[in-house]
């Protein structure tokens, strides 16, 4: 995200006016709430025998995902602060700061609040869900740490780091940096190599999994110096770089089950080569970095600006979508000669069909209806810090006009 300050733009009081509303809302929420697969939180269902079938669990998760009416108090599931939402709200909270919407103090007690979710069966600072979820073949039980979880919060705290100078912030996200190291770090006789994901042990090849291990890697390594973080990055991010098609798309992973493409798994994976690139001082991924990006804007939007989730069909039209779709944008604007003009439409967009009128995010748009729940983790977090991404970045730039702030406001 550090790409963000290339995007010039001068921030409209309609966006800021958005940002403080969501805020404040989330505030007000604790910044915790439901999440879209938070379903085997359910006490209820927890008491029936249905909870120790694999193809049960699935089900019951993915019928709570997509139906438009919220069952969860009915079926006793509880709103819960998720480690990985915090850490959004965090990251948001100290962009927001250096445009003045919010204060230094006010990310002490997001990180006081990371310190009371870390998972405590490591001796690493680590983080996971606040729920159990079902895969193909494991259970992943509730606060099991897991990379991506770790990785997020471990940027957040970088972030904090870098805004306030607290060392104990960069401390915390070193042990996380050890954690993926000593833990997840893997590598094959056959050269294969990757990060474990969602458990450690579990050797499958998931690329955004790999891209964020390494990512994180890299910038501890550039606030540390500690060239023990450089090799295991690099591995890791040369063997997903390799596996990029030649359009410039990536599969979620490489199991046969793993064979789609997706709009924010894509983004994490540009903006990762981004950090990775800046933080190891190489361009040795600058190839892939353009390739992929080439692809996300010409397989990922609409005409009118909505994103896709998928790179071949349009619905559901997913709030996180949108906002990894701004971070992406924002980020890699240098490679782009529009001026901010696609990130301005989306922006835009996700104002006039997504946002509701007491100032949240709704879920999701599909064919038939509109989903409006409001998911903690999965839409408000990602869309706080989307918006502060686009309002940090249009207070950096010097050509006003061709923001996407200001193509957001028009």
């Amino acid at each position: 995200m550090e790409g963000a300050a290339l995007a010039p733009t001068v921030p409209t009081l309609e966006l800021r006016s958005s940002v403080t509303t969501l805020l404040a809302y989330c505030r007000m929420h604790r910044w915790g709430g439901y999440d879209p697969y938070d379903a085997l939180n359910s006490e209820l269902y927890q008491k029936t025998p249905l909870c120790r079938s694999r193809l049960c669990n699935i089900a019951f998760t993915q019928i709570m995902k997509r139906l438009p009416v919220n069952l969860r108090p009915a079926l006793q599931i509880a709103p819960q602060q998720n480690a990985k939402g915090v850490a959004l709200f965090l990251s948001a909270v100290v962009k927001l700061a250096r445009v003045g919407v919010t204060t230094p103090d006010d990310c002490a007690p997001l990180v006081a609040l990371l310190e009371s979710l870390r998972s405590t069966e490591e001796r690493y600072w680590c983080w996971g869900y606040s729920f159990p979820w079902q895969t193909r073949s494991h259970l992943v039980p509730r606060g099991a740490p897991n990379l991506v979880c770790t990785s997020f919060v471990a940027n957040s705290l970088l972030d904090a780091y870098q805004f306030s100078g607290d060392v104990r912030y960069l401390e915390m996200a070193a042990s996380a940096a050890d954690y993926l190291r000593e833990k997840l770090f893997w590598r094959a006789g056959d050269g294969t190599v990757g990060f474990s994901y969602p458990l450690p042990g579990i050797r499958v090849q998931v690329h955004n999994a790999n891209f964020l291990g390494a990512a994180l890697l890299c910038r501890v390594y550039r606030h540390t110096g500690q060239e023990r973080y450089l090799e295991p990055a690099l591995s890791a991010a040369c063997y997903s770089a390799r596996r990029q098609h030649e359009d410039g798309s990536w599969d979620y992973g490489e199991l046969s089950t793993q064979r789609w493409v997706d709009n924010f798994h894509t983004g994490y994976n540009l903006c990762a080569l981004r950090s990775i690139g800046e933080d190891a001082g190489t361009d040795e991924f600058e190839p892939a970095l353009r390739r992929g990006y080439r692809f996300y804007r010409e397989h990922f939007f609409r005409p009118d600006g909505a994103p896709k989730y998928f790179h071949n069909k349009c619905y559901p039209i997913d709030a996180h979508c949108v906002a990894q779709s701004l971070i992406t944008l924002v980020t890699l604007q240098d490679l782009s000669d529009d001026g901010g003009r696609l990130s301005g439409e989306v922006c835009r967009w996700s104002m006039k069909h997504l946002r509701d009128r007491d100032g949240y995010f709704h879920y999701r748009i599909g064919p038939l209806f509109r989903n409006r729940i409001s998911y903690m983790r999965w839409t408000q977090a990602w869309m706080l810090l989307a918006l502060a991404v686009v309002l940090e970045g249009s207070t950096r730039g010097d050509d006003a006009a061709a923001s996407p702030a200001a193509a957001c406001a028009r």
